[in-house]
């Protein structure tokens, strides 16, 4: 992996993660510790904490949701923190509200678009006045195809439309993928006539000719919070967000077992391809990415985005969107050789 390393400059912050006994919480901390941050694994149950196999040194904090003063306890002298614990319609306002108490920092990796929007709408102007960055959705749903659709309009200062495709040769869920998606009933939202409007019912349907190894794949429009994101920073028209339909019937199937480790990191053997493409006057422009794992790259993401504003990155507090406060293209950059772009 590669990424800037904390520790460069004799900087040596410390990152709380909530949900850290989580799926995707396990990668972040192996993440930051990976890169020298000192990490905070917080959550509900304490038994869940002391069986993950987390890296040497990370320390454990108990905190319930409903209980103020444990969390403010569990986020003393943290720089910021990582919200991994979905469902994010019940967890991010607490936790939000927590790290502007505390003047910390504050992440999630939410695919919740009403979850996303809320943050938006409810934190912005407490957020600019704590001095406090607040960036939900920076994970592989919402604040890849951020970064990829900024990086694609590059110097054009707005487009006429945007088409996002997400191929996934498939999807073992976790439970906390299953238990946010019961949970997840707001209806989906798009860019037309340049806001947010309701998905039109039925969505769309096509085929997208994606680069080997995907080729043509069955699309089904799927927006997810890359929607909320684009659409606070990024003058678009239209916004078009596909999916294959490979992921859909796996996730669909009651059946489909959790992820399973196909390396010693512990990442899945599923693979992805993001492709973007902005139009404007008949002109086109495209980005794209590929990896494995969408539950394991949403640890690199986070973490260099909590890295960037830790080191400077925000000039100034509010929520954001990533490709709002971040050089778009310099960002999927680092990422390499985890996220090819």
């Amino acid at each position: 992996m590669n990424g800037r390393l904390f520790n460069d400059g004799n900087l040596h912050p410390v990152v709380a993660v909530y949900g850290a006994s989580g799926h995707t919480g396990r990668f972040v901390v192996a993440e930051l510790s990976r890169r020298g941050a000192t990490a905070i694994a917080i959550g509900r149950n304490a038994a869940s904490l002391a069986a993950a196999d987390f890296p040497a040194g990370v320390r454990h904090k108990v905190a319930a949701l409903d209980d103020r003063a444990a969390l403010d306890r569990a986020l003393t002298r943290a720089d910021a923190v990582i919200n991994c614990a979905g469902p994010f319609l019940d967890t991010a306002e607490p936790l939000v509200s927590a790290a502007l108490r505390s003047r910390i920092h504050y992440f999630d990796v939410t695919a919740e678009q009403a979850s996303a929007q809320a943050i938006f709408e409810r934190y912005s102007a407490s957020a600019e006045d704590a001095g406090v960055a607040v960036i939900p959705a920076m994970g592989f749903f919402g604040g890849l195809a951020d970064l990829l659709a900024t990086a694609a309009l590059g110097d054009w200062t707005h487009a006429d439309e945007a088409r996002i495709g997400i191929a996934l040769d498939s999807w073992k869920p976790t439970e906390g993928t299953r238990v946010t998606g019961r949970r997840n009933t707001a209806p989906r939202l798009t860019l037309r006539e340049g806001r947010l409007q309701p998905l039109a019912d039925p969505a769309a349907n096509l085929v997208w000719p994606f680069a080997d190894p995907f080729g043509a794949q069955e699309m089904v429009e799927l927006p997810f919070t890359e929607a909320i994101l684009i659409g606070r920073h990024l003058q678009v028209g239209e916004l078009h967000t596909y999916l294959n339909t490979t992921p859909l019937r796996d996730l669909r199937n009651a059946d489909t077992p959790a992820p399973v480790a196909a390396d010693t990191s512990g990442r899945s053997a599923q693979t992805f391809l993001v492709e973007v493409e902005v139009r404007h006057e008949g002109a086109v422009r495209r980005a794209s990415a590929r990896g494995r794992d969408i539950y394991a790259i949403t640890a690199p993401l986070v973490v260099e985005a909590v890295e960037r504003v830790l080191n400077g990155g925000a000039a100034h507090g509010g929520v954001f969107a990533p490709g709002a406060l971040f050089d778009a293209q310099d960002f999927l950059t680092a990422l390499a050789p985890d996220l090819l772009c």
